[in-house]
Formats: C-alpha cells, sequence, structure tokens
C-alpha cells in the first residue's frame, strides 16, 4: 500500500534567538494542505513574504542554508528542514517573526519536539518519492568533497568527515532507518565549530546568538588568559572558559562519540529537503558541507524536474497533438528520407520548449548500412531530430515558416546514453536557452520509455528562404 502524505494536526511554536543574527524569533509550526510542501512565511514584514523551501531559492551559505526571494531572507533553515524530514512530515506552513530560526541548543531535537507534540495528521493523497535509479555524483576536488546518490528502496545517509585535527579526527556516521534511529539518534546532534574560526565568524557578522550552549567549540589552537577572557565578554559568560584536556572546549561533554560526524549527517538531511521532495536513495558523503551539499542538492532537482517533464509529456503524448504530420508537411522543409520528426505534441510559449516524436522503425533507410545486423539508430541522427523539433519551435516562435529557414550550426555536449533501435519511440524536449540577433541556442533531450537516451546543446541561425 502507497504511504500517505501527512502533516501536523495543530499549530506549535517555539521561542528563542537565531545563532547568526541573535535576533530574538518565534517560529510557528502549521498544518498545510496536500503537496503544499515547506513555505517559511516572515510575519514579522509590513506584507507577509512566503519562501518556498527549494534549492531555487538558496541566496547564501557563509554559514548556514539562506533562503531568499526578491530580497526578503531566512537564515539557517537547514535544522528546521531536517527535523521536518526526519519526521516524514510532507507539509507544513513554517510561519518565522524574524530572519532567523531559533537556534536552541543548536540540533533538531527542539523543532522535534514540539512537532512531536503537534501530532501528526495522515492525508489522502500519495507520498511522491523521487527514486533514484541512476547513479548521481558530485565532487570538488579542491575541498576534496564527494558526494554520490546510489538507487536502494528507502532513504539513507552515510557521512564522513575528516578535519585532519587531533581533537576531532576522522569520524563517519549513518542514518540507515529515519523511524527508528533519526529522533533517538541524529536530531540532538548539535553544531560544531573550531576555536581558531570564531574570530573569524565575529569579524563576519555571524553567531551573534552563539555561545557555549548552543554549540560545540573544538579547541585546535592554544590561547592566552587575555583571551579567553574576551570570549568570555563577548559570549557575556559567567567566567571565563577553559581549553581543558578533552579537546572540546569547557570540557563539555559530547552526547555521542562521533557527535559532529551525526551533526553532519543531520545538515545533508536539511539541505537536501530543498529537492522538493522525499527521496528514495543511499546518499553517502566525504567531507561535505553547506556548499557541496547545495550543488548536489541542485543536480538531484534537475534530474527530478526531467523525469517529472517527462511523465507531463506521456499525457501530453497520449490526449493532444499540435502538430500532425499533415501541419508538419506544410512548414518543415525537409522529406524523405529525411524528416526525422513525426509530430508536435505539446508547444509551451511561456518556456519556450516543444515536445516532439520521432517513431523508429526497422524501414529507417539507414538501417540498411547502420549495423543491419543489429540495428542501432545513429547518434548524428537523433541529434538531427532534435534539431528539427527545435526548428519548429522557432519557426513557431517568430510565426513565419513560409519566408525563413532555419539552419543546423553546431553541436556542443552531445552524450548518448542508450541505443535507440527499431520500435523505440523518442520523445524530444527541445527547449530555447538563447538568443543573439539572428542565432539562437537550444536544450535537446531524448527520452525512450522514460529514460534519456541523448541529450545536446543545439546551435541554429535562422535565414530567409
Amino acid at each position: 500500500m502507497a504511504d500517505k502524505q501527512r502533516t501536523i494536526k495543530k499549530p506549535v511554536s517555539l521561542s528563542g534567538v537565531g545563532l547568526h543574527t541573535g535576533q530574538e524569533s518565534t517560529i510557528t509550526f502549521h498544518p498545510a494542505p496536500s503537496d503544499y510542501g515547506f513555505r517559511f512565511i516572515r510575519t514579522d514584514l509590513a506584507e507577509p513574504v512566503e519562501i518556498p523551501a527549494l534549492v531555487d531559492h538558496v541566496v547564501d551559505l557563509s554559514r548556514g542554508t539562506t533562503l531568499g526571494i526578491n530580497g526578503f531572507q531566512v537564515h539557517t533553515v537547514e535544522h528546521v528542514l531536517a527535523a521536518l524530514t526526519g519526521l516524514k512530515i510532507d507539509n507544513c506552513k513554517i510561519e518565522l517573526s524574524g530572519l532567523e530560526p531559533p537556534v536552541g541548543d543548536g540540533s533538531s531535537m527542539p523543532y522535534v519536539d514540539v512537532l512531536l507534540k503537534a501530532e501528526f495528521d495522515e492525508q489522502t493523497e500519495d507520498r511522491k518519492y523521487f527514486v533514484i535509479d541512476e547513479t548521481i555524483h558530485y565532487t570538488n576536488e579542491e575541498k576534496q568533497v564527494d558526494i554520490v546518490a546510489l538507487p536502494t528502496d528507502d532513504y539513507r545517509v552515510t557521512v564522513m568527515i575528516d578535519y585532519h585535527n587531533p581533537a576531532l579526527g576522522s569520524q563517519h556516521s549513518g542514518l540507515f532507518n529515519m523511524d527508528k534511529e533519526f529522533v533517538s539518534e541524529f536530531a540532538p546532534a548539535r553544531t560544531f565549530c573550531f576555536l581558531a574560526e570564531i574570530q573569524m565568524l565575529i569579524e563576519q557578522g555571524l553567531i551573534k546568538g552563539g555561545n557555549l550552549d548552543n554549540a560545540i567549540v573544538i579547541v585546535d589552537k592554544e590561547m592566552t588568559k587575555v583571551e579567553l577572557d574576551k570570549m568570555r565578554d563577548l559570549f557575556s559568560l559567567k567566567k571565563a572558559p577553559h581549553i581543558g584536556t578533552t579537546g572540546i572546549l569547557n570540557d563539555i561533554e559530547l552526547r555521542y562519540k562521533n557527535e559532529p560526524a551525526r551533526h553532519k549527517v543531520l545538515d545533508m538531511l536539511g539541505d537536501l529537503t530543498l529537492v522538493g521532495v522525499p527521496l528514495k536513495a543511499q546518499i553517502l558523503a566525504a567531507r561535505p558541507g553547506h556548499a557541496s551539499n547545495i550543488e548536489f542538492a541542485k543536480k538531484i532537482r534537475k534530474e527530478y524536474l526531467k523525469k517529472m517533464a517527462l511523465k507531463k509529456h506521456k499525457i501530453s503524448v497520449s490526449n493532444d497533438v499540435a502538430f500532425d504530420i499533415y501541419d508538419l508537411l506544410k512548414i518543415m522543409p525537409h522529406r524523405y528520407p529525411f524528416l526525422m520528426i513525426d509530430k508536435l505534441v505539446e508547444y509551451d510559449a511561456e518556456h519556450n520548449s516543444v515536445v516532439g516524436i520521432k517513431n523508429v522503425t526497422v524501414n529507417e533507410p539507414y538501417f540498411m548500412g547502420h549495423f543491419p545486423e543489429k540495428p542501432i539508430m545513429p547518434g548524428v541522427l537523433i541529434c538531427e531530430a532534435m534539431a528539427q523539433t527545435g526548428c519548429l519551435l522557432l519557426l513557431k516562435v517568430m510565426n513565419d515558416f513560409k519566408n525563413q529557414l532555419v539552419l543546423f550550426m553546431g553541436i556542443k555536449e552531445a552524450k548518448f546514453r542508450k541505443p535507440v533501435i527499431p520500435g523505440d519511440q523518442l520523445v524530444m524536449k527541445v527547449k530555447m536557452t538563447g538568443k543573439k540577433f539572428n542565432t539562437y541556442t537550444l536544450k535537446g533531450t531524448a527520452y525512450v520509455n522514460g529514460q534519456i537516451v541523448a541529450e545536446a546543446e543545439l546551435s541554429t541561425a535562422v535565414v530567409n528562404k
């Protein structure tokens, strides 16, 4: 039986100070309808501003994940989003009376506690997962970051960190069962920083709400009494902190031996929530941070949107035709054996994109010479089919197909992922990505049975006949 979406039963609130802004704020979680997702609402403004929790709206990653729209922002959202994802909540309206949610103890547990009090309400709509069926990989060689998403039938996250610091060393942690492990093993893991970073963070205008109760400070340098006294004054402590012997400032006891690694899992859960859909994937990450998490989330969301577009196109193919073959013969200058498109099934004027169909049969003339014992459609002809689909887009945009001709100028970043054989139906989506004078750039993607078989960047020129 399919999982159902869920929200919370009643509004719940939490108040406190923001970690980086130092401002008092109240966060209130509200029930939301199916397919609403997560949206932050800034209620402290003259006109409330709504910011969807999507990676498209990430505007800053200085020391956390900041969302923004039209100049309005919400800072440090990752711990809030981790709590919602960890509790398998799908839809929630999140009102915030300031720039930043209250930091609590630097973990997701304060949010988890209030959300558990709200209880959960199962909704009628099925939960719409994005199932990773092909490996998605991100790497940053300079920072030695590697993140990969692998196919699996649930959601797992494994993280390895290595800061080359004796107090921290190499650590790893993995969340394998959200229901059983999140609340007890990961939600309480607190944020951390290094002692040497504190001055830099202050100079950047950050951690204005930071203290030794909402972050673990890892000792990576010696400090004089004067410097420790200065820290006491900065954080309004009753007495100066001490270096101690455990490698943690003030010898604060860790909740878990690998608490920093567990917190990195927490951060990743929160940042990947910005993909905008619950995942079924195994995530393996080496030395991740917010910047790499967000780049990875962008890659996943891009693949998700491709799949959603294809699903939409399949509906269009069966129910609608923008141009049939008789229309095409009036518009296209190509004829047998070089008309490489059978119909246009969708034209999206708002996004300057079209979807075309090519039915591949064994009677295609090129199969007589191209691997006749094992016929495979030549990749260059797939590109030609995408280009002809793009030609229809440009002629449709200009609305002057009688007097103008579209010439194919170039191909870049062409990739052929799977062979196309007789019996296949090519579904080709082509989008206009740029224009300069009479030249246009297009992005073409070809699918068979829901899987990408080819993609390329195409350039064309429009000339008078």
